[in-house]
């Protein structure tokens, strides 16, 4: 009893720890772009055979894309096309993919990758020239219009790119690689502003 008292007391008196956010409130705003840090979403890695894909789609709420490098979004949710069994599921409307995942029988793996991620925004008129300081991709809108996705490389650092409109991208990265690749993107938009 006494050590349930004393466990009690240090507790209380040890301060709270908040959980502060990768790249908490950073931002880089350089002539014709803006590199910020996008707020928290749901993700999941999904795998599946073909056969399963219509049954997903189905409870996803969005047609999963079948083609390389391309997306599908409706209603907060985005589908990405890595592979040809292999997507990025994205929700930015409070909503969970992975149970929505849960309630099909059909052969897939669903693996919750929310935490594991984060998300920068690189938008502007010289949004494409930032990413391409690191990116060998051709970015052209040609090459990669608006809702092209692709994993790719920005300096060593592996990301997930998609081209929201045609001068904004979302690049998604591993928590682990989060300050690099939010510092090569912005030093990417000080070298296309000069």
């Amino acid at each position: 009893m006494a050590k349930a008292a004393a466990k009690k007391t240090a507790a209380a008196a040890s301060p709270s720890v908040d959980r502060r956010p990768a790249l908490a409130g950073r931002t880089t705003t350089a002539t014709g772009v803006k590199v910020e840090v996008l707020p928290p979403a749901e993700r999941i890695s999904l795998r599946a055979p073909e056969a399963s894909v219509a049954a997903l789609s189905k409870a996803l709420g969005l047609t999963l894309p079948k083609k390389p490098k391309t997306s599908a979004s409706k209603g907060g949710r985005t589908a990405l096309w890595l592979g040809p069994d292999e997507w990025l599921v994205i929700d930015e409307g409070g909503n969970d993919p992975l149970a929505d995942c849960a309630t099909v029988a059909a052969l897939h793996s669903a693996v919750g990758i929310s935490h594991r991620n984060i998300a920068i925004s690189v938008t502007g008129p010289a949004a494409e020239a930032a990413i391409n300081s690191g990116c060998p991709q051709d970015l052209s809108l040609d090459a990669f219009p608006a809702g092209a996705a692709s994993r790719t490389i920005l300096g060593k650092a592996e990301i997930v790119l998609l081209r929201t409109s045609n001068d904004a991208f979302r690049v998604e990265c591993w928590r682990s690689f989060s300050d690099y690749v939010f510092t090569f993107l912005s030093e990417g938009a000080r070298d296309a502003a000069g």
